[in-house]
Order: structure tokens, then sequence, then C-alpha cells
């Protein structure tokens, strides 16, 4: 029999006594159970504590022991990662093998745990385990508004020490223009492409003034404008995005469809219909997302005729994102 545990708030304490651990998740039909095997060391055992207790939710975790047939399937791999499919036993032997490398591994068995599978509920020390990721602790956190969601603990603090270069007080659309004035006085692409970054995250135009930039020389600031502009609702944006998608240069045409695949507009929807029947592969691949997101009769219709696309992973993208 393998061991397991399985860390869980204790005010489920009574339910899990009851009736066993629940299957939770989105791994298959009926979800599953995240295991850890029961190893030597302790801090191993119940690494995933402190990330757990960081979550919103009941406070407190205790540890569920779960002994399961050696021949049991599972999932083992590491989290965010594909994960093997092998019996308990194998998942085991495997994480013990790993030592110290075993940091943000865990299985997954397809099912819930019934209740004679429990064996022991216990208290466990809270200070035990990594938080964010294996090996975070004596590394800098980040501070962008990615990953330090404002009004969470702590996160004043944190942007006061460190302040993050695009994140903050938005400047005044007064100084993003004078910017674009200098960059461009200047041929600046990198100052060119931050003051679009500035635009794209706290400003909704002026369309006229960065329609110009459409013509300019350097890729990279003609991707940046398209990822600019397909935020905004601002009047204008559009058709900028429209001038965008017929670009010369093939890495563009890509971004303007990589961008507008989420763009709640009729306009942006004919787009990704021109840009699903580009000449370039690449172009039809990035376009099939935004399709998909489309539900509509004539993106179902384009998308039947690029499943059988002449090139292979653009085919390979539409099976992915419209497979049920």
């Amino acid at each position: 029999m393998a061991t397991f545990v399985h860390l869980t708030p204790a005010a489920h304490v009574a339910g899990i006594r009851r009736s066993g651990i629940k299957a939770r998740g989105e791994r298959g039909e009926r979800g599953g159970v995240h295991l850890f095997p029961v190893l030597a060391s302790y801090a191993l055992t119940h690494q995933w504590l402190r990330e757990l207790a960081r979550r919103p939710g009941p406070r407190g975790i205790v540890a569920v022991q779960v002994r399961l047939p050696d021949g049991e399937p599972v999932a083992v791999g590491r989290y965010g990662r594909s994960q093997e499919e092998v019996t308990a036993a194998e998942a085991v032997r495997r994480v013990r093998e790993l030592g110290d490398g075993a940091l943000g591994w865990e299985v997954f068995l397809p099912r819930a745990v019934a209740r004679g599978e429990v064996r022991q509920v216990r208290a466990v020390r809270q200070v035990a385990g990594w938080r964010h990721f294996p090996g975070a602790h004596g590394v800098a956190p980040c501070v962008c508004a990615g990953c330090v969601q404002p009004g969470t603990y702590g996160s004043r603090r944190l942007r006061e020490r460190r302040p993050h270069p695009m994140d903050g007080p938005a400047p005044a659309a007064r100084v993003l223009l004078a910017r674009l004035d200098r960059a461009e006085a200047r041929a600046d692409t990198g100052a060119l492409r931050d003051t679009l970054r500035w635009y794209g995250l706290r400003r909704r135009g002026p369309v006229e003034r960065l329609a110009p930039l459409a013509a300019h020389p350097d890729t990279g600031v003609r991707q940046e404008l398209a990822r600019t502009v397909a935020r905004w609702s601002t009047p204008g944006a559009d058709p900028l995005l429209a001038a965008l998608a017929g670009d010369a240069d093939g890495e563009v045409r890509v971004t303007v469809a990589e961008a507008v695949a989420y763009r709640r507009t009729d306009a942006a929807g004919d787009l990704l219909a021109v840009l699903g029947r580009d000449p370039s592969p690449a172009v039809r691949e990035a376009a099939v997302e935004g399709l998909v997101e489309r539900d509509t009769p004539a993106a179902e219709a384009l998308l039947a005729l690029l499943a059988d696309d002449p090139d292979a992973s653009v085919r390979t993208t539409v099976a992915l994102l419209t497979e049920e």
C-alpha cells in the first residue's frame, strides 16, 4: 500500500471523516484529489502547506493521510507541467528518488478518496513549505501589477520599497505625448515601445497621434502599436488595426491576430476573417484562437477550412483549440 498526504482546511475534517475526500478540479470529468507521498522529510512531505494557506478560504491546514493500493492509477509530475500516468507505488518511488528536487511536484488521483482509505487526520506545523514557487525564499519579489494585486497584504509596502518601471500612477497625457516627441526626434525605438506600453496600460488615445507609427521602420514599434491599440475602445482604433493587418512584415500581422483575439467589435471579427486567410501559415495559425472565441457561423465556417489547411501547424492548432 502506498501512503500519501492530502492538505486541506480543518473546516473540511468532519466531512472527510464521514465520507472521505471529494473529487475536485478540472482534470477529467469527475475531477480528483491532489496528494503527495509521505517521505522521511517532514518539510518535503508538507511542502505545499504555506502555498495553500496563502489562498482565500478557511484558515488552518491539516494533513489527511491516505493509503492507496500500489497499482492504483495516478498522475505524477511538477505542477503546471505535463504529468505522467503511473501507478501509486511508482509515483512514490519517483518522488522519493528526486530528493530536494521534488519541490513543486504533486500526485493527482483522478477520483474521490473513499472513507476507508483515510487512515489519519493530524495537525501540522503551519510554517512548513514554500510560498509562491519552490526556491522563492531569498529571491526579490516581482512587484508588477500582474504579480502583486493592489489591496493585498503587504502590497503597498512592496511597491514603495521596489517600484516597478511599468507600474504606479500613470503619467499625464501631456507627459506621454512629450515622450513620444522626444523618442521620435532621437529615433529611440526603445523609448517609443515603452511609451506605447504606457498608453496601452493606462490611456485611451489619441489614435490620430499614434497612427503615423503604423509606418515606422522598426518592426517592434509596429507590433507594440498593435498591442496598444487592441485594448482601446476609442473611435479609430479598428481602422488602425486594419492598416497594421496589411503590414508587409508577417510578424506584425501575427501580432495583430494575437492582439485582436479577444477584441469584442464587429470590425475585429472581420479582421480575423481576413487574417485567417493570410498567405502566411503563421498568421493563419495566430488567427485561430480569435476565431474560436468568436463562436459565430462565419468563424466556424473559416475554422472548418483551416482544419484542412495545407500547413500542419495550422491544422494542429485548430484541432487543439476546437476539441471538446
